[in-house]
């Protein structure tokens, strides 16, 4: 199975330059940001909502359901994630990423999400916490990938929820909270937003630093951060 990365990030730090990377659950060497490869597509077009494509690829870190095959709503959805470390409140926005949102709250509603932790913190030149892979290595996905929804202009201030890739459209289950104002290309899929409350919880474990498993300012938060449910409201 594949990593997740931020990548592309030339003229930052040694430590931004470092890609924050997530799995679709295809199966290959962490750390690589192959394709997964044509498969059979686990959605198809809809007569109503925006159709979306969920492609099946490799083996799922916790089995689930693939999502629904189009994505109904255009509304903002309220969801919380709550986690040893604090709960965070988020604003998904099903308008700009309908088919981001679509498949989020599909595993939060499976339970994917739930006893899981948050695997990798970086704390110079690109300040996020990434979470969403249930094995805790960078490299497991829910078993389907789905393209990129993006308008070319996204910035990431802090509060941004956003979708690790490995590369264009290999979105998976992985995503990173943003916790302070970050430069990155706009390759990354913005879906959410979470509130200046839960940027603090966040910014409090960025302030515990990190063990360097990665290099200087990027590895597994010192303090843990397991996601016990996320819970979508209404």
């Amino acid at each position: 199975m594949r990593s997740r990365h931020l990548a592309g990030l030339a003229g930052l730090t040694l430590a931004a330059a470092l890609a924050l990377t997530g799995c679709s659950g295809s199966d290959s060497d962490s750390g690589t940001a192959t394709d997964p490869g044509p498969s059979a597509s686990s959605s198809a077009s809809s007569s109503t909502g925006t159709p979306c494509e969920y492609v099946d690829g490799g083996s799922a870190a916790k089995e689930v359901d693939p999502p629904p095959a189009a994505a109904t709503s255009t509304e903002t959805v309220s969801v919380t994630i709550a986690t040893s470390a604090g709960d965070l409140a988020a604003e998904l926005d099903a308008d700009a990423a309908p088919c981001t949102v679509n498949s989020f709250v599909s595993l939060a509603q499976q339970g994917y999400f739930d006893g899981t932790s948050c695997h990798r913190l970086t704390t110079a030149g690109i300040l996020v916490l990434q979470c969403g892979d249930p094995t805790g290595t960078g490299s497991g996905g829910p078993g389907y990938s789905f393209p990129d929804e993006l308008s070319g202009s996204e910035t990431y201030p802090a509060g941004t929820l956003a979708m690790a890739n490995a590369g264009p459209d290999t979105n998976g289950s992985q995503f990173f909270v943003v916790y302070g104002d970050t430069q990155l290309p706009p390759s990354y899929t913005v879906f959410g937003q979470i509130d200046k409350a839960s940027v603090k919880v966040v910014k409090k474990v960025a302030d515990a630093g990190t063990d360097d498993a990665n290099g200087p300012g990027d590895g597994h938060p010192k303090t843990p951060v397991d996601i016990t449910k996320v819970t979508v409201a209404g």
